[in-house]
């Protein structure tokens, strides 16, 4: 076993800052065994000891597609469905032409495309040691793949091959998802190509080492890494990428990177350069009061936040409108923004509610 990742809880500093320290993040170079499609990992959760393997881990979602390597960009209302609510068969019949098996000389592992010219987005361990990669469609074919550049932190990576009009799958909000709404599975667990596996969304916002995830109890096994997690409608609202395991198999607790910020992340990887991740520039409580937000207890210097005019003692409640219920909530609310974009950020100071716009800052990581 290799330690990979190591959660942070809900209760402490959810913030990607540098002068924060932040959370950290160890990841083996190549996975034990890619052929399983994970590396083993120990963590404690609640006070338990558990091993996670690295197999892997709405109400109605925008739909959001891309045509072309620029932007991913919202293209369709959000009350647009896919298939009908909670059809399993429609769903898989869906997305599984999109969804592919990445070969290389260590192992294999799973994606998904999400451009008709043939990007594709996986996990970034998939990745990891491959010198070549071959992309296994659902029709059969064998296709050369490159790398197109990944992002450990992440553990975000994309793919690319050759040609054009491949079938892509509708993306979706992860952090939007509703606990107890059906999720489905896709992907290649043991090697077994275009597996489906469905239950339903066990948890949100969970953050996984500075990484929003969705939990799931669809079954996901090694090899399932990078392959995506769908909800009822066929919206793709995570990518598989993490198991909590006491035997390095499926235990009914899953987790997928939110499709927000690996839409974030694969912009930027396809745009080249370096990844910036958004944040606000403070650090925050839980609201022990009752009534839910995040006090925040540091204004960094420098900030976005400091520049805003924030205060040590407010209590942020929503984001954009979204509701803001613990420093967990906060944190995936702005993470899953692109660096820059302007925000509204409600929040409360001595007993009155105040609404301020805040262009977020962007930190390498």
């Amino acid at each position: 076993m290799t330690t990979d990742l190591d959660p942070q809880p809900d209760a402490v500093q959810e913030e990607l800052w540098p002068t924060e320290g932040g959370p950290s993040t160890t990841r083996s170079s190549s996975p034990s065994s890619w052929v399983a499609g994970i590396t083993v990992l120990a963590i404690a959760v609640l006070a338990i000891g558990f091993a996670i393997g690295r197999s892997l881990a709405t109400s109605t979602p925008p739909v959001v597609a891309s045509s072309s390597r620029g932007p991913i960009v919202v293209t369709a209302p959000a009350s647009q469905q896919a298939v009908d609510p909670g059809n399993i068969a429609a769903v898989a019949a869906l997305l599984s032409p999109s969804v592919v098996q990445l070969e290389s000389d260590t192992g294999l592992g799973s994606g998904v495309i999400f451009d008709s010219s043939g990007l594709i987005l996986t996990a970034a361990h998939v990745l990891d040691g491959a010198d070549t990669i071959r992309v296994r469609l659902a029709d059969g074919r064998l296709l050369p793949g490159t790398v197109v550049g990944t992002h450990p932190t992440t553990d975000v990576g994309v793919v690319s091959i050759e040609g054009d009009g491949y079938p892509t799958a509708v993306l979706g909000y992860g952090t939007a998802a509703s606990v107890g709404e059906t999720a489905i599975a896709l992907g290649s667990p043991f090697g077994f190509e275009q597996t489906v596996t469905a239950g339903i969304v066990s948890a949100n916002g969970r953050n996984i080492n500075g990484v929003p995830m969705v939990q799931t109890d669809a079954a996901i096994n090694p090899g399932n890494s990078g392959g995506p997690l769908v909800n009822g409608v066929g919206h793709v609202i995570g990518i598989n990428d993490v198991i909590f395991s006491q035997g390095g198999g499926n235990d009914g607790i899953g987790f997928a990177i939110a499709i927000d910020i690996a839409i974030v992340v694969a912009e930027q990887i396809v745009a080249g350069g370096d990844v910036q991740l958004a944040a606000l520039g403070v650090a925050t409580i839980p609201n022990t009061s009752g009534d839910g937000g995040a006090i925040v207890r540091e204004v960094f210097d420098g900030s976005a936040a400091s520049d805003a005019g924030f205060q040590i003692g407010d209590r942020i409640v929503k984001v954009d409108g979204s509701s803001v219920f613990d420093p967990g909530d906060l944190f995936a609310e702005v993470v899953t923004h692109r660096p820059g974009e302007i925000v509204e950020i409600e929040f409360s100071r001595g007993g009155q509610s105040q609404l301020i716009s805040v262009a977020l800052d962007g930190i390498e990581r």
